[in-house]
């Protein structure tokens, strides 16, 4: 039985800034961040958008009536939870009118939780083969304004449906993961923005990358020509692309050019969007789907998850005949396009309205907020939201 990724889509707020004018309203010139880290334009989350409402809009714009009725496992990940006991995925299941008789869960190791979402998913679908499963990935990235990590935000989410005999991607039963403590990135519980030592979190990612492929490749006996594309975690852009440069650089130049023209179609979601965190190696996926005019049924793309801390995976996936007929492109270039431009002094306002703490009672304006589910504020002490389209 295949078991796969059978629907795919995604959600960003409706607002975004350019990163050349954010360099150069800090000073520096505007290819540092474009070709430098990689990142064209940055999604800004207004207040009425947290993890829950950015992946239940997600999913909404793939869920049909008889998904939802055949979804009994709700997998959340994400690194900007809501509430320290309540997983997050209970709020979902209440705005999807998802079934009563469902698992509901939410997980955590940094960017790395969705790929265990998928393969949490793929257990109880083999399990449960008339069952499906929706994995969620949704992730605000703050990293405060005029620090070293502030052109690495972003705000999204991507919603997956797994299911046997997927209509998208068949995951390959093979994959190798690894796990090394490590203080490369991470956010206290008092802080509200992430700490992190940049150069050894880029050597960890790569030598995570590096080692796992070698594991990967020993097991299975495949090299480089066995894959049509290879895709990454993309904090941003240039940090997967340091990766894969690392691991062709003895390939034939067959092989290099295959796999870089690859790898510059996958990165284009994640350039206009910024950093989502655990929904990022996805976002390259939807981005590499939605984007290549040579990909083919058949066709076998590698995947490299990471989340800082740290934990790493490498897995496949098969591309199913006609696999092109369940995207959902045109829904997403016309959000993309949609989005309104922000000056960097209206960005910097939003990134300091920060809500209210310890309150029990307190509304957000959702008006200006075009997303069919919003945050609305809290009421004694409880987090409300609605559908409003």
């Amino acid at each position: 039985m295949n078991i796969g990724i059978d629907k795919i889509g995604f959600f960003a707020p409706h607002l975004y800034v350019e990163t050349k004018d954010l360099a150069v309203k800090r000073g520096v010139e505007p290819e540092k961040f474009t070709i430098g880290i990689g990142q064209e334009k940055m999604a800004v989350a207004p207040t009425s958008q947290d993890a829950v409402t950015l992946a239940a809009n997600a999913a909404l714009s793939i869920l049909t009536e008889e998904d939802k009725q055949a979804i009994d496992y709700v997998i959340f990940a994400t690194e900007s939870g809501v509430d320290h006991s309540k997983a997050a995925s209970t709020y979902i299941h209440n705005l999807l009118g998802l079934p009563s008789y469902t698992r509901a869960v939410e997980m955590k190791q940094a960017c790395y939780s969705a790929t265990a979402g998928l393969q949490a998913a793929r257990g109880h679908i083999a399990l449960n083969p008339d069952s499906k499963v929706l994995v969620l990935a949704s992730d605000i990235s703050r990293y405060g304004l005029n620090t070293a990590g502030e052109i690495t935000q972003g705000a999204g989410a991507v919603a997956f449906v797994v299911a046997k005999e997927p209509k998208i991607l068949s995951i390959e039963p093979t994959s190798v993961y690894k796990t090394e403590e490590a203080m490369d990135f991470w956010r206290p519980l008092y802080s509200e923005t992430a700490f992190v030592q940049g150069k050894f979190s880029v050597d960890q990612y790569i030598n995570f990358f590096l080692d796992l492929l070698e594991r990967y490749n020993e097991k299975t006996n495949r090299s480089l020509k066995d894959f049509d594309a290879l895709l990454f975690h993309l904090p941003y852009t240039k940090m997967g692309l340091k990766a894969l440069r690392k691991s062709v650089e003895a390939a034939e130049l067959e092989d290099q050019e295959r796999l870089l023209n690859g790898f510059d179609i996958s990165k284009y979601y994640n350039a206009i969007v910024g950093n989502i965190y655990t929904g990022s190696l996805y976002l390259s996926l939807v981005s590499l789907l939605e984007n290549s005019q040579t990909l083919e049924a058949g066709d076998r793309i590698g995947l490299f998850s990471y989340g800082s801390g740290s934990v790493g995976e490498f897995f496949t996936g098969v591309l199913v005949p006609g696999y092109e007929q369940y995207l959902n492109t045109d829904h997403h270039t016309a959000m993309l396009k949609n989005r309104t431009a922000l000056t960097v002094e209206e960005y910097e306002q939003i990134f300091e309205e920060k809500l209210p703490v310890g309150e029990k009672d307190y509304t957000v304006d959702t008006t200006k907020d075009p997303a069919p589910f919003v945050f609305t504020g809290v009421t004694e002490h409880m987090r409300q939201y609605k559908r409003q389209a």
